[in-house]
């Protein structure tokens, strides 16, 4: 079983995404919407699909791309992921 990289944690996945993002880590509420709310586009969901591949040692395949909507369903995806892998 690979070693995960770096433990999932909600504050810091959510301090990730406002990095990856560029916008204040308090914009980045459990439900706020990627798209709608903080003006995410496919280019940067896919750059957030990336680094969490990277940061958290596991593959997100470019499907999940709709399921990257918030911090919540973000943190799903990945316990998911990680739990599976």
């Amino acid at each position: 079983m690979p070693e995960l990289t770096t433990p999932l944690d909600l504050e810091d996945l959510r301090a990730t995404i406002a990095e990856i993002i560029d916008v204040d880590i308090a914009e980045v509420t459990d439900t706020a919407d990627f798209k709608e709310e903080l003006d995410v586009d496919s280019l940067l969901a896919l750059e957030i699909l990336v680094t969490l591949e990277r940061k958290y040692g596991t593959k997100l395949a470019e499907s999940n791309l709709q399921k990257v909507r918030s911090l919540n369903e973000t943190y799903a995806l990945l316990a998911e992921q990680l739990e599976a892998s």
